[in-house]
């Protein structure tokens, strides 16, 4: 019996020690503890402050001043080569440049001065022919009263020469168109710099005017080119502000001669354009001072008031010295009727007309200066930058005679 307890007690010993065993096996790992944030580490001295440690150090040239700039290095600007100067023009001298244009007026010399010498060559000069004589003389534009004029001398003057060899009808009707057309008319063009009745010097100041299409800012350019070919200093106003290439184009005329060019806003007022051009032109001793209006249609009464009020304004800094009416010479007779409106609105002192050469009706030299009194100074004969000629009466009478 108590053999048999004793076996009892060494089989619970034995199962209660495998029981523990098991549970040991299966108990978890206990979680790390969790992690609490570290202080920053305060300063410390005596015994308790940490070793010193490697810094690197400056010298007292690496120490900057307090206050003193900071010179920071740049990388050096790449290099841009500098922009080409357009080179000046230098214009065609204008003394005999109508001589060597002379060709350009071949259609006015077919119609009008061979026309007249065939028809003055005839062996009998009946009522037919000198019809025929008055017809080809308004057909160029001459006009009615001049025309008229011109039959009766060369008719007198024929009945009492009596012989009409080629030479001597030619001589004849040469001094009948010179007497037409006047050969002591003062043309010359006041583009010189002058003393202004307060004593100070000013430049000369000329307005340009016309209706659209008449080439007025061509014509502007190229009396420029005139002017600097003569030994004339000149101020471009681009005072035609409703037209986007207007000022554009009357720059790029001057900058082909070394002419500065004042211009004001799109669709700014032309008045204060044309009065700062004088003013610059004062200011920069200029000799001269062009003024380029806009094109304006004469029977536009707004438009030709404004175009007084232009020349009002102007004329704060003085006199204006010129106003020249750019005319289209192939539009005839209308362009008289645009002449004689102009020169109701501002004084006209001089025609500029344009596309002579283009046109049969060489007349209309004639007519203009008899309808306004006023002689034609300048002719274009071309679209080449020095086609615009100063109007030498003998050489145009001896160009249409050919």
């Amino acid at each position: 019996m108590e053999i048999v307890i004793l076996i009892a007690v060494i089989a619970l010993v034995v199962i209660g020690a495998t029981g523990a065993l098991v549970v040991t096996t299966r108990r978890r790992k206990p979680l790390p503890p969790p992690r609490r944030p570290v202080a920053p580490a305060e300063p410390q001295v005596g015994e308790e402050a940490a070793p010193p440690r490697e810094e690197p150090r400056r010298t007292v040239e690496d120490v900057g001043l307090p206050g003193a700039p900071v010179v920071v290095e740049e990388p050096p600007a790449p290099t841009v080569p500098p922009l080409p100067v357009p080179e000046l023009e230098v214009p065609e001298p204008t003394a005999g440049r109508l001589v060597r244009l002379r060709s350009r007026l071949s259609r006015s010399q077919t119609s009008l001065g061979k026309g007249l010498l065939s028809l003055l060559s005839r062996e009998h000069l009946d009522e037919d022919t000198w019809e025929e004589i008055e017809d080809t003389l308004l057909t160029a534009d001459v006009g009615v009263a001049p025309t008229q004029e011109l039959v009766d001398r060369l008719r007198t003057r024929v009945k009492v020469l009596g012989t009409r060899t080629p030479d001597e009808l030619r001589g004849l009707l040469r001094e009948e168109l010179l007497a037409l057309i006047g050969t002591d008319t003062d043309r010359t063009l006041r583009t010189a710099r002058h003393t202004a009745e307060d004593g100070t010097a000013r430049p000369a100041v000329v307005m340009v005017v016309g209706v659209n299409g008449t080439g007025k800012t061509t014509t502007t350019g190229k009396l420029a080119r005139v002017l600097v070919a003569d030994g004339r200093s000149v101020v471009l106003g681009a005072a035609d502000t409703f037209r986007a290439a207007a000022a554009d184009q009357l720059q790029t005329w001057g900058e082909r001669v070394g002419a500065r060019t004042v211009r004001g806003p799109e669709a700014g007022d032309p008045a204060s354009v044309a009065f700062d051009a004088v003013k610059e032109g004062i200011a920069e001793g200029a000799d001269t001072v062009l003024v380029d209006t806009a094109g304006r249609l004469h029977t536009k009464t707004g438009l030709m008031d404004e175009l007084g009020k232009v020349k009002r304004v102007v004329e704060k800094h003085g006199p204006v010295d010129e106003v020249l009416l750019v005319l289209d010479a192939t539009t005839g007779q209308n362009g008289l009727v645009q002449a004689r409106v102009f020169s109701e609105v501002v004084s006209i002192t001089g025609i500029v007309l344009t596309k002579l050469d283009g046109t049969a009706k060489g007349g209309i030299v004639i007519a203009v200066q008899r309808e306004l009194g006023v002689p034609v100074k300048l002719i274009g004969l071309g679209e080449g930058a020095d086609d615009l000629a100063p109007f030498e009466p003998e050489a145009f009478v001896d160009a249409l005679l050919g």
